[in-house]
């Protein structure tokens, strides 16, 4: 099990953007009202649904959003969200996954495509980039979760596939259909996960330098800033050097 990836850039950003987005906790009352309606309003009865409740308890949500969330599902008065995946190419070629809960496709269809073509993008074909990536589950915790060498033992222990450390924090990845197993387990070693949810990996990254980089960014922001977008997924890798020029 390795210990360190520069696919560790795509998701130190990600994490970051999501803290500044005015519309994070939209996204995560979307979600777990999503969750809640497709299965059980119980979180302890509902993989799903608990995972998306200690994503928004880490997000620091009231609990008061939370359960108005679970409760619009379980009163059968919330929209009816469906998920959408888009694929495209940003600036200097990268592969972008873009995943969705909608209740207008059009509306979202619409944004996504204009979203990538106003900064140097190209929306593709379903299937045309999901090739160059594997379909995981990414379990998420806090650096101060425990050492690098504390997390990896839990992650073994847990039947864990692979884990990536550094001082921002630990992402542990497993295989789709044992991923809330494995977070159970964790969870009793390390406490509630940041995040429990199925990613889009790279196989191959591609290196992004100069101009392009902010460009690219310019592209994941707009893509991001949408409310019907839940996550954006690339194959990019940018340097530390690169990622401090832009502030």
């Amino acid at each position: 099990m390795a210990g360190h990836s520069k696919f560790k850039n795509i998701m130190h950003r990600k994490g970051a953007q999501d803290k500044k987005r005015s519309g994070m906790f939209s996204k995560l009352s979307r979600e777990i009202t999503v969750a809640a309606k497709m299965g059980m309003p119980d979180p302890d009865m509902n993989p799903r649904l608990r995972a998306a409740v200690n994503a928004a308890k880490a997000q620091s949500m009231p609990k008061d959003n939370i359960q108005r969330a679970i409760d619009k599902a379980s009163k059968g008065d919330a929209e009816n969200y469906e998920e959408v995946r888009y694929e495209g190419y940003g600036p200097n070629g990268v592969a972008i996954i873009v995943e969705a809960l909608t209740d207008n496709r059009n509306r979202t269809a619409t944004n996504v495509r204009t979203a990538f073509s106003k900064n140097g993008g190209n929306l593709g074909a379903s299937g045309s980039v999901a090739h160059g990536f594997e379909r995981l589950g990414l379990i998420e915790y806090p650096a101060a979760a425990g050492d690098e060498d504390k997390v990896m033992e839990a992650a073994i222990e847990a039947g864990a596939d692979d884990v990536q450390s550094d001082e921002d924090g630990h992402q542990i990845w497993t295989q789709q259909d044992g991923m809330h197993d494995v977070a159970k387990a964790l969870e009793a070693a390390l406490g509630p996960a940041d995040a429990v949810k199925l990613a889009w990996k790279p196989t191959l990254t591609t290196e992004v330098a100069g101009d392009a980089v902010a460009s690219l960014m310019k592209l994941v922001d707009a893509l991001e800033d949408d409310d019907d977008v839940q996550t954006v997924w690339g194959n990019y890798d940018i340097s530390d050097d690169e990622l401090a020029k832009l502030g």
